[in-house]
């Protein structure tokens, strides 16, 4: 599996795409919002599977890759592929952030900071549920994502059986 074959398909912004936002997701994705913190779909979940951009599908992150930050929002390590995502320099709300978006659609997902765990990195991707449609492993084939099980399968491989599928601190 190759970054490459990964982005064969075009993942771009359209206005049909657009038009099947809710209010929350365009807030987030277009107007760079972030939704409450512990009320958000999936800050919580830990099924296995992984997030992609809900404008364009874009796959963004893996949840072999997250983390309960205690923040409230979903958080990951890194970015599924080094060419998922891109950043920026934020000021707003009188400091200076990293902002993270799709490299495809330039969706604001959320921000990175430096205080993530140290020994996968240190990164903390600090994403907006509303900004991500998760799908689950069952449905990656059906989906089109069937590249991306051999994630799980190498996880399944090397990961404690008490704690796959759940997110590590």
């Amino acid at each position: 599996m190759t970054n490459q074959h990964r982005m064969t398909p075009e993942y771009r912004k359209t206005t049909e795409a657009l038009n099947h936002l809710t209010d929350a997701q365009y807030r987030v994705t277009q107007r760079d919002g972030t939704e409450p913190a512990f009320h958000n779909e999936y800050w919580d979940n830990h099924e296995p599977g992984i997030y992609v951009d809900v404008v364009s599908g874009q796959p963004l992150f893996s949840s072999t890759d997250k983390y309960d930050s205690g923040t409230g929002w979903p958080s990951f390590t890194k970015p599924i592929g080094d060419d998922a995502v891109t950043t920026k320099s934020d000021r707003t709300l009188w400091m200076r952030r990293t902002e993270v978006r799709s490299s495809g659609a330039d969706s604001h997902l959320g921000h990175v900071f430096d205080d993530g765990p140290r020994a996968a990195g240190g990164q903390r991707y600090c994403m907006n549920s509303a900004a991500l449609r998760f799908i689950p492993v069952a449905d990656l084939e059906k989906e089109g994502y069937g590249d991306y099980l051999e994630l799980f399968e190498q996880s399944a491989d090397t990961a404690d059986p008490t704690t796959t599928g759940k997110d590590a601190s």
